[in-house]
């Protein structure tokens, strides 16, 4: 069993980690990261982040992780 998770923009794939467990809230921190040093601030290329309400997206910390970039 594979977990598969991409990061997409416009213009192809960010960043895309594969893993053999699920995914959870530690191993996204770890996967954040990369697709955030590819983002730049409003409203320039790969400015903005969407993500659906799955549980390893709520974590504490992750919104200033996210805005301190």
């Amino acid at each position: 069993r594979y977990s598969i998770l991409p990061a997409i923009s416009l213009d192809g794939v960010l960043h895309l980690d594969i893993l053999t467990h699920s995914w959870n809230a530690t191993e996204f921190e770890k996967f954040i990261d990369v697709p955030l040093d590819n983002m730049n601030p409003w409203p320039q290329k790969n400015s903005v982040l969407v993500m659906n309400n799955a549980s390893i997206h709520h974590f504490e910390g992750l919104r200033q992780i996210v805005e301190s970039r």
